[in-house]
């Protein structure tokens, strides 16, 4: 494969003896200890080969262009045969910025690029692997339309994949040029990225393209349905075209109205499932899968909700070789929460799948989950075996508060709120007293632990008082609980005022970032997971129905994924209200809903019992 193995001192000592590290005075490089069956830091970095391929993705743009797309590459010049690749396909490069620090690509005066956002390439590259930032359609240097997840942007990428093996065309220029090969490249793509960027990878990865050996999406969306719905209900995050708008350049802007209005359209405020929404569910392609998945997500991430990574790892193919990591963090990048861990997980799984180099990877605990803050749990598979075990919740003595037990209530009895637009973390506040805005059932302490584990999911049925009306549930567990901090602005991290760096630097583009600390705290209530609905979607997503007032509805949605451990002695809780506030929409009313409690149930992915 072109490269040489060496101990790892051995090769830290030649690094530093041969000129490898730049001149400029950075901190020292925090080099991972790996073993001997790891590739190593041999190549130069400075020297590397730096350049700006032009990819016809075979796309027309709304004015008849033919659409290329701009892949940045950074590959050693002095690798002995060709090389892998890590490609991180993105929108962001030249608007928001990539990563903590919000990093945007550089060129010098003849357009070639300098600086590569990320880590990747400083440590990587001196490696032997390649490292392609691809600007999606419409987006930094590309040409053509932005999509937000449509076809636009999965062939934008796997345009890139086919031209490192040789299918598609490459050009020295946006336009015109020269034809450009990928003759250094032995075509095995490895495609990674946070948010956006890993949402592309999934896409990717589902229409099964030949030679794209493994993904690692981080926070990834896959569906984006799911994303700015929840069975109907709208998010407060705005609207494709809005964010259309954020990433798009000049020409986009120019030219791409017709995009920006179908992608409008095809979001109805209604929350109905259209076939815009249809074209973006990669989930719906996961049985085309064959790239190894190592998938990151926030248990705690409310930007792209834990629900994206529980459908699609439930619908990738058995044969997939996979690992997940699954944080207490919002919406953060494993390089902001477990820094050295992850570059060293990541170093030996694409070694693993981009080399093929031996060294047990694939052997290793399939699912790593962080039970407490900075306290992670290795398991051999994810999710862990579970029992599905139904709970429904039975009244008490005090009106809307109750139990949550295998025990269904009797027949007819039921339960009312009135939406008020508040919020869960209001109403799971005194959870022994009345509210006018939820209802609330709790099991009995439990005498061992238990663990969620997996995608949980409720059937509630309600008689609403109006036309329209939104339903929200909340798992709570009650008992004294430290966690990150999920909910502050860092989302679980605070970054600190010391680098680190991870690879050889030039003038241009530093390997060290701000490290960070963790960030927690204690609260006698926690959230699990919670999920929202539109009643309206009661029959189905593809149309809301208007609701007859008075008439009892039946409707199941999921809940977000979620990997939790109760203690003995806590309690685990199921919340009922109407518009959770911070995170979804009102329906134009405040219904009272009466609920069914016989006809309510909460299925639970659970191990032990509660």
């Amino acid at each position: 494969m072109g490269m040489t193995i060496r101990t790892s001192l051995l090769t830290l000592a030649v690094v530093a003896t041969t000129g490898l590290v730049p001149a400029t005075a950075v901190p020292e490089f925090r080099g991972v200890a790996v073993p001997a069956t790891a590739s190593e830091p041999v190549y130069s970095y400075p020297g590397a080969v730096r350049e700006t391929v032009w990819v016809d993705t075979g796309l027309t743009a709304p004015d008849g262009q033919r659409v290329r797309v701009a892949a940045d590459v950074i590959r050693p010049s002095d690798a002995p045969g060709r090389v892998p690749v890590i490609m991180d396909a993105s929108p962001y490069y030249l608007s928001l910025g990539r990563g903590n620090e919000s990093q945007r690509k550089t060129y010098d005066s003849a357009g070639r690029p300098t600086s590569f956002p990320l880590f990747l390439d400083n440590y990587f590259v001196p490696r032997g692997y390649a490292v392609v930032q691809v600007d999606l359609a419409g987006t930094g240097r590309s040409t053509g339309c932005v999509d937000v997840g449509g076809p636009a942007d999965i062939t934008s990428a796997k345009a890139v994949v086919d031209w490192l093996n040789g299918r598609a065309a490459g050009y020295s220029a946006v336009a015109g040029g020269t034809p450009v090969t990928a003759s250094w490249s032995t075509g095995a793509v490895g495609m990674i990225g946070k948010s956006w960027d890993g949402t592309v990878a999934n896409g990717v990865a589902a229409t099964g393209v030949a030679g794209l050996r493994t993904i690692v999406p981080i926070a990834a969306i896959s569906s984006w349905y799911d994303y700015y719905r929840a069975t109907g209900a709208t998010f407060p995050t705005g609207d494709p075209a809005g964010l259309a708008r954020v990433v798009e350049n000049a020409r986009g802007a120019a030219g791409c109205a017709s995009v920006k209005s179908a992608l409008t359209a095809g979001a109805p405020a209604s929350g109905d499932l259209t076939p815009m929404w249809r074209a973006r569910d990669y989930v719906a392609g996961a049985a085309n899968v064959r790239a190894s998945v190592f998938a990151v997500h926030g248990l705690n991430d409310l930007n792209v909700k834990a629900l994206n990574f529980g459908q699609w790892w439930s619908a990738l193919p058995a044969s997939v070789e996979r690992k997940v990591w699954l944080s207490q963090t919002g919406h953060v990048d494993p390089f902001d929460f477990r820094r050295a861990a992850w570059v060293d997980a990541l170093h030996r799984w694409f070694d693993h799948y981009l080399l093929g180099l031996d060294n047990g990877v694939q052997d290793e605990p399939g699912s790593t989950v962080e039970t407490a803050p900075d306290a992670w749990r290795d398991d051999p598979a994810w999710p862990v075996p579970t029992t599905p075990t139904t709970l429904r919740p039975t009244p008490g003595t005090t009106a809307g508060v109750g139990t949550l037990g295998t025990t269904p209530p009797t027949p007819a009895t039921t339960a009312s709120f009135t939406d008020n637009r508040s919020d869960e973390y209001t109403w799971i506040t005194n959870p022994t007293t009345t509210s006018s805005a939820r209802v609330l059932y709790r099991t009995p302490p439990l005498a061992t632990e238990a663990r969620i584990s997996g995608t949980p999911s409720i059937t509630i049925t309600a008689t609403p008082s109006t036309t329209a009306a939104r339903l929200t549930a909340v798992l709570v567990d009650y008992g004294p609980t430290t966690t990150r901090a999920a909910r502050d602005p860092g989302e679980g991290i605070a970054n600190l005022t010391t680098r680190s760096c991870w690879g050889p630097s030039t003038p241009s583009d530093s390997s060290c970032y701000l490290d960070t600390r963790t960030t927690t705290t204690t609260s006698q209530q926690t959230v699990i997971a919670r999920g929202w609905a539109d009643l309206g979607h009661h029959a189905g997503l593809d149309s809301r129905r208007t609701l007859t007032p008075g008439t009892p509805y039946a409707i199941t949605f999921p809940l977000a994924t979620t990997d939790h451990t109760l203690k003995p002695g806590h309690r685990l809780a199921l919340v009922i209200g109407s518009t959770d506030s911070p995170y979804i929409t009102p329906a134009g009313t405040n219904p009272r809903l009466t609920v069914d409690l016989g006809k309510t149930s909460l299925r639970l992915p659970l191990q032990g019992t509660v």
